[in-house]
This record gives C-alpha cells, sequence and structure tokens, in this order.
C-alpha cells in the first residue's frame, strides 16, 4: 500500500524549533520529488519547500528562507523539514507530497501523485 505519513508537529513558542518527518511505504522516495506544503484556516495550501530526486535541488518559499532546511535519508525512506527561528505565521498543518515526473512549479500543489495526512504545526507564546 503506497503511503506517506507526516509526524513530529506540535506546539512551539515563537523562536523555537521542530523537525517535521515524512515516511514513505510502498514505494522508494529517491525516485521522487518532494514537496512541503502548508495549509492556515482560511487559506490555500502553499508549497513550504522541495527536494529533487534527480539532482539535488532544493528550493524555499520566501517567507522561510533561511529558517526550513529540506533534507532527505533514503535509506530510511524518509524525508525532513526542519524548521528553525519558527513564528506565529508558520502555523498550519504541513503536509508532504510525492511526484514522480515534476512538472511545473514546485509550489503547486497540482501534479504530485502522493501526499499525506498532514500534521499541525502550532507557533504560539
Amino acid at each position: 500500500q503506497v503511503q506517506l505519513v507526516e509526524s513530529g508537529g506540535g506546539l512551539v513558542q515563537p523562536g523555537g524549533s521542530l523537525r517535521l518527518s515524512c515516511a514513505a511505504s510502498g514505494f522508494s522516495l529517491k525516485y521522487y520529488a518532494i514537496g512541503w506544503f502548508r495549509q492556515a484556516p482560511g487559506k490555500e495550501r502553499e508549497g513550504v519547500s522541495y527536494s529533487s530526486s534527480s539532482d539535488g535541488t532544493t528550493y524555499y518559499a520566501d517567507s522561510v528562507k533561511g529558517r526550513f532546511t529540506i533534507s532527505r535519508d533514503n535509506a530510511k525512506n524518509t524525508v525532513y523539514l526542519q524548521m528553525n527561528s519558527l513564528k506565529p505565521e508558520d502555523t498550519g498543518v504541513y503536509y508532504c507530497a510525492a511526484d514522480l515526473f515534476p512538472r511545473g512549479n514546485w509550489y503547486s500543489r497540482y501534479g504530485y501523485d502522493y501526499w499525506g495526512q498532514g500534521t499541525q504545526v502550532t507557533v504560539s507564546s
């Protein structure tokens, strides 16, 4: 069964850190581009970060550049999103998504083959 499962979310104070994990089963993540997205209440789902499967290219939304880092552990079939210096505006449900044949813009939610169920991140004092 093909599945993506996110974990690592929670409640954190502003300035704190979290590391999200996206574990795959039923397929090998190393062949897939991976996107991290988030959705705040009442807002559209937005692209946060991206990792190419082919050449190691990574992308970040301007709002998280310098604070978030995406990485892969192919042996564990897992992708991570390290989030530092968290801000209240980072609050939302975070999703990972996998795309075997990336086309178009990485930050568009359309075109990804598989999605996880999401993990809640709340940044609040």
